[in-house]
């Protein structure tokens, strides 16, 4: 196949045997009024395009014919869409050198109709026109069609893994399609990250200056509604968290109960318990030594104490309480989904670091390290790094 750019026409030229001086093509078209070529151009005695074709001695046992494949238009060639058999047109801009690889694959397979089965609108390639495909775009959507082997090795890897748990002595066919695969570029989508960036840099640098807001005006702020705010900021910050519940009481036994203040409910369902504490200034260590060492504050010792009684009390209350919280808060949880209670963790979100010295910050590390299989302590100067470090990871990309 070769094609032929004359006056304002794209001709289509096929070469083709004919050894036994039987002209099959122009047979075709003299019998049924039309020749398909490649199971994919099919071409009519309508198309053929009268054009001196030059023979020299070696061409002998080949035979040459031309149809009118496409007529320029502006500065596009449109198909005949009888020819690619395509409800919509297709343009291929006039600097586009086509090739029998643009229109067919090595699996005969015609790869405009493939295009064409799933979009409603004609198919600019190349140039400038709107909503075209660029012609790099489209050839590397060719270059990423199965090849004839690529299809036999698939067809062995899925006979072999069939087989092989019966025969030890299988060949490891799936291996050797998934080397074959891993080889070819990998398709590559929307990039994500980028489509959203504006989006994600506008909401942490809220989340950001809200936070800093709140700790500028610390006093402005009753403890239930410091508590909102931050949890609100949390359920931002850690988006598998899809809901939160507050005051949420445990059975203890028949006379004694105990609440959590804030119960966290992720997408499977699985809970963890946070505590929100005013950010007081001696809240998370003590300023004075004991044998050369700085200790937790009261403050911060009696919140993980009551943050582990929490964790206890719900890790006792089994299938029983995971039944009796999912029936109290079926209204406000996403149909069919069922709280469960594996393992829950604890958050305690309060203090400050910047009046801590070196010393009282090792100090105060080591402390978390210590709770950190159960318990995540956070001083609001972590949230702060944390988005400091989220919003100039964006800003990267």
């Amino acid at each position: 196949m070769e094609f032929k750019k004359i006056d304002n026409t794209l001709i289509f030229i096929y070469h083709y045997s004919d050894y036994n001086n039987e002209d099959w093509v122009r047979e075709s078209l003299k019998e049924s009024g039309s020749v398909t070529f490649k199971r994919t151009l099919c071409f009519t005695s309508e198309d053929v395009f009268e054009i001196e074709l030059d023979y020299d001695e070696f061409d002998t046992p080949f035979a040459r014919v031309a149809f009118l494949f496409a007529e320029l238009k502006d500065d596009y060639y449109q198909l005949r869409r009888h020819i690619i058999g395509t409800k919509n047109n297709f343009f291929f801009h006039k600097d586009v050198e086509i090739q029998q690889e643009y229109l067919i694959a090595e699996t005969k397979i015609s790869i405009l109709k493939q295009i064409d089965e799933r979009v409603k609108e004609n198919i600019y390639i190349g140039g400038e026109a709107e909503s075209n495909i660029p012609i790099e775009a489209f050839i590397k959507m060719i270059d990423e069609f199965p090849t004839t082997y690529e299809k036999k090795l698939y067809a062995e890897a899925r006979v072999s893994s069939i087989i092989k748990s019966y025969f030890d002595t299988t060949l490891d066919s799936e291996l050797k399609f998934q080397n074959y695969l891993n080889k070819k570029s990998s398709k590559q989508g929307k990039k994500l990250m980028k489509l959203f960036q504006e989006y994600e840099l506008q909401k942490f640098r809220t989340i950001q200056e809200k936070l800093r807001g709140m700790l500028e005006s610390e006093n402005g702020y009753s403890e239930d509604q410091w508590q909102n705010e931050i949890l609100e900021l949390v359920l931002l910050l850690y988006p598998k968290y899809i809901c939160s519940f507050k005051t949420v009481y445990l059975k203890i036994n028949e006379q004694k109960r105990r609440f959590l203040d804030f119960m966290l409910v992720d997408s499977n369902g699985n809970i963890d318990v946070i505590e929100i504490k005013k950010p007081f200034e001696n809240a998370i260590m003590t300023h004075s030594v004991y044998r050369g060492n700085y200790t937790p504050h009261k403050d911060l010792v009696g919140t993980i104490m009551q943050l582990e009684k929490y964790l206890f009390h719900l890790n006792r209350y089994g299938e029983a309480g995971e039944k009796k919280l999912t029936d109290k808060y079926k209204n406000k949880l996403p149909e069919g989904l069922k709280i469960k209670i594996t393992n829950p963790k604890g958050f305690v979100i309060m203090g400050r670091e910047t009046n801590l010295s070196n010393e009282q910050k090792s100090d105060f590390e080591i402390v978390k390290r210590k709770y950190k299989n159960v318990i995540d302590i956070i001083t609001y100067d972590d949230l702060l790094q944390r988005l400091d470090f989220t919003i100039e990871q964006i800003q990267k990309m």
